[in-house]
């Protein structure tokens, strides 16, 4: 977690060994018979040509023992993780090495800067790990170097049973699964429980709530500053996860975010950048929106479960929780509600020695038993773990005050490639993704072009980039 899916290599065939034994056609040539008569030699060119032959057979032999890998299991799993200290992983990794004599799993935790281009140089020059941890979203980059999940490890059906729906959709590539988490989030909304209770307010439930809200709650000076914001909404520049949320809106509002346009886009783009244009509650003097809420001067505020870390390290006194995101209007009671997922999972490479091995691994950290020591031990050196990524876990965390809310509305989570802080690199799918939303957000707030022209362009850079991966635009 942060202080923030496919070929399967199937060739395990031994390598030719050397042949035992000399050549038949050395075999049925007779001995030299011991003569006085010179007459007749020994025809040195069948001499020749069988040696020859021998040697071609040896050659051919340690070609094929030396040339070509043999793809055997050594039983050493080289794990690359990215969030969690090695003495998080530790007792996980000396259980399961315990349990399995000979297998040997080194982790190493990488820096989150260029991860994504630094994992991808090391896969492409064969030196890559035998398992690591990547986004949700960056199945498409990566999906010539994962493997898929053997049903002898876990068939579809009992992944499909065990894992929430948006984990489901976001590691089914072709007929394959890519990935095992062990770990979930997505965005909440975070209170400041001070600022309602003096407000005498409660959460809002609707987006038109929220906004309502969060005028009532923005107090300005007498110059028009704002000493504390009801939101942070509307900007690019300093609303932490402005993509998350942007993309929340247009899913919750039916937009194809493959192809944004139309009214329905149009309308989420429009309601994200109001509260800047139109109703003063955010503006671009203010710090981040993680920064302001940690400060106090922030009544909501909307993020994954992970900045709670750095919430409490900043002001260790703050009371605030999380509240379920906001929904539009629904028209039947049993429609779920619908939030962002953003989280990391856990891949074997398709060139890996010790696919099996990995994959059981992966099974292992997966279980109910290995999450909830998992969670343990990161709640030992944090104020709590990563929400658990099971659907037969959702009890053990749904009355939490700061990820009960994510777990509440993890069933109708969603998720897509506009995503922040995955440290894909300039040329991920990430960044040019949330490059062109940033300038439509932009020039809309600036009044620079309308909705419709903004998204145009959006939509046809997002399907450029689109095509790159070979995603097809519905």
């Amino acid at each position: 977690m942060p202080p923030l899916n496919i070929y399967q290599n199937n060739n395990t065939q031994n390598p030719v060994g050397v042949p035992v034994g000399a050549p038949d056609s050395l075999s049925n040539v007779p001995p030299p018979q011991v003569v006085l008569s010179p007459k007749k030699k020994f025809p040195k060119i069948l001499l020749v040509v069988g040696i020859i032959f021998l040697l071609a057979i040896v050659g051919f032999a340690a070609f094929k023992l030396i040339g070509k890998p043999t793809n055997k299991s050594s039983g050493n799993i080289t794990w690359w993780g990215l969030w969690e200290d090695a003495s998080i992983v530790a007792p996980l990794i000396s259980s399961y090495e315990s349990s399995h004599p000979g297998t040997k799993i080194t982790y190493i935790i990488q820096s989150p800067q260029d991860y994504r281009v630094r994992l991808s140089n090391a896969l492409a020059k064969g030196e890559g790990p035998d398992i690591f941890t990547f986004h949700n979203t960056w199945t498409p980059m990566f999906r010539s170097d994962l493997d898929a999940l053997p049903s002898s490890v876990m068939t579809a059906a009992d992944y499909s049973k065990n894992f929430y729906p948006v984990i489901t959709s976001d590691f089914s590539y072709g007929n394959s699964i890519v990935g095992i988490p062990i770990g979930y989030d997505a965005l909440t909304l975070y209170i400041n429980q001070d600022i309602f209770d003096k407000a005498g307010k409660t959460p809002p439930t609707t987006w038109d709530g929220l906004r309502s809200l969060a005028k009532e709650l923005t107090i300005k000076d007498d110059k028009g500053g704002i000493t504390q914001s009801g939101i942070a909404l509307g900007r690019t520049e300093n609303v932490d996860h402005w993509q998350e949320i942007l993309a929340l809106l247009m899913l919750q509002n039916g937009v194809d975010l493959g192809n944004p346009v139309g009214k329905n886009a149009e309308d989420a783009l429009t309601f994200f950048t109001i509260f800047s244009s139109v109703d003063g509650v955010w503006d671009a003097t203010l710090p981040t929106s993680t920064q302001a809420f940690a400060a106090g001067k922030l009544a909501m505020y909307i993020a994954p479960s992970w900045r709670a870390f750095e919430i409490q390290q900043k002001s260790p006194n703050l009371k605030y929780k999380t509240v379920p995101i906001p929904q539009l209007p629904k028209d039947s009671p049993n429609e779920v509600d619908i939030t962002y997922a953003t989280y990391w999972v856990q891949g074997v490479w398709s060139k890996s020695p010790n696919k099996s091995t990995a994959w059981d691994l992966l099974s292992y950290l997966s279980s109910t038993d290995s999450l909830q020591k998992l969670y343990k031990n990161e709640s030992a050196v944090r104020s709590f773990g990563e929400p658990y990524p099971r659907t037969d876990m959702a009890a053990l965390l749904k009355d939490h005050p700061i990820i009960g809310s994510i777990i509440t509305q993890a069933p109708g989570a969603r998720s897509w490639y506009l995503a922040s802080r995955t440290f894909d690199g300039s040329t991920g799918i990430n960044t040019q993704i949330s490059n062109y939303f940033a300038d439509a957000v932009n020039a809309v707030v600036t009044g620079k072009k309308s909705a419709t022209e903004a998204l145009s362009t959006v939509a046809q850079g997002v399907a450029q980039i689109l095509a790159q991966y070979g995603i097809s635009i519905k």
